[in-house]
């Protein structure tokens, strides 16, 4: 029996392998933070054996309450993932579940490699639609690549659309994949109609290093991205710094950043409730876009979230608060479930990969339905 993790993403610390019934792990922290609950690991020579995995540090994550009606992910060939049987007790992490094949791999949530990240590109790149650039590199010096859709007038609305900021939370970029793919369908009339308004700016992964460290929440250098966008630095975080110039140089008219929360089984948005330019226009915006997005996705709610922040006292540091304030602009940071969707449970798939882009395709209808207010005078939509 043996258990490994130096591959692409992987994160484990292996602590015994005495017998298949007393796996012993503990959740490997950030390279150079704190933050641990991300894990991803391969099990071999452990088929048709009932097996017993414990995290025993499972209590000290990042987010406990995390594991709370949590069930880990597994595959045998990393490309169909399946929830396994899990439990929370005792502050350890259990995982009980009878491999069928000598190699199987564990994981938090169905990883997006860095090879799916740059196929992705390449892909969009391919399709003729998409100007690809380089904005910098990462600490590591991996690149950081936006994807530009659309006409590039000044007249267009700019909408973009960043994520992965937390490298650990690979939903994000699988719902970066279905909104690429439905705005790259040249027979869809919703993305046709808006690229007769709007140019599209998508980087669909802001922390590469993190994202091949097995990082949970920071980049190479432990910056949490989405601390840093007040003041961003060159060196402790580049990947927020080069976005943030282009955004200066762009403008931004709708901002979404997209993210996973741990605790929370439900799909929400948050706003900018809090950031100083907030204003009734805001409001009315925030409201039209919630209102088509639940038309758009059943898998979408507005009854749980995080809490509203008081007027003028958002954190500036988070991005959608940076670009919400500094753009006067719609800016929402949405959020998908590591559990299952508690709406539309499915035991055997929890929410995964598939669900996180049937989303990003769906987003599309509330962008849509809120593009021609965006920027609106009180005389316009009277």
């Amino acid at each position: 029996m043996k258990i490994s993790s130096t591959f692409d993403a992987g994160s484990i610390e292996v602590l015994s392998l005495e017998s298949f019934d007393t796996i012993t792990l503990a959740l490997r922290p950030d390279n150079a933070a704190d933050f641990a609950q991300w894990f991803y690991f391969r099990l071999q020579g452990a088929a048709y054996q009932p097996c017993t995995m414990r995290f025993v540090n499972a209590a000290e994550a990042a987010y406990p309450q995390g594991w709370v009606d949590y069930q880990a992910c597994a595959s045998y060939d990393r490309q169909n993932w399946f929830r396994v049987p899990t439990r929370y007790e005792d502050g350890q992490l259990v995982i009980e579940h009878t491999p069928l094949a000598n190699s199987i791999y564990y994981a938090y949530f169905e990883p997006y490699s860095f090879e799916q990240h740059l196929r992705l590109i390449g892909d969009a790149q391919g399709s003729g639609l998409v100007q690809l650039s380089d904005l910098g590199s990462t600490v590591e010096g991996r690149d950081l690549n936006l994807l530009t859709i659309g006409h590039e007038v000044s007249s267009d609305l700019k909408v973009w659309v960043i994520a992965r900021q937390h490298p650990g939370e690979t939903m994000a970029e699988w719902f970066m994949e279905g909104l690429l793919g439905r705005l790259l369908d040249t027979q869809d009339p919703l993305a046709r109609a808006l690229f007769d308004k709007a140019t599209f700016y998508l980087v669909p992964n802001m922390n590469p290093d993190g994202s091949v460290r097995g990082n949970l929440r920071t980049n190479a250098v432990g910056a949490n991205l989405n601390r840093e966008w007040l003041t961003p630095s060159e060196n402790h975080s580049p990947e927020v710094w080069c976005v943030r110039q282009k955004m200066l140089e762009t403008g931004v008219d709708l901002f979404l950043d997209i993210h996973g929360d741990e605790s929370l089984p439900y799909v929400f948005v948050a706003g900018t409730e809090g950031v100083p330019s907030y204003s009734p226009r805001l409001a009315a915006l925030e409201a039209r876009f919630k209102q088509h997005f639940l038309l758009a996705s059943p898998d979408f709610q507005d009854k749980h979230g995080y809490d509203k922040d008081t007027f003028g006292e958002a954190n500036p540091t988070l991005a959608t608060s940076w670009v919400g304030n500094t753009f006067d602009c719609l800016a929402f940071t949405l959020e998908m479930p590591f559990k299952d969707n508690a709406n539309l449970p499915d035991d055997d798939y929890g929410w995964n990969g598939q669900r996180s882009l049937r989303l990003g395709e769906a987003i599309l209808q509330p962008i849509y339905a809120v593009l021609n207010h965006l920027r609106a005078q009180p005389e316009d939509e009277a």
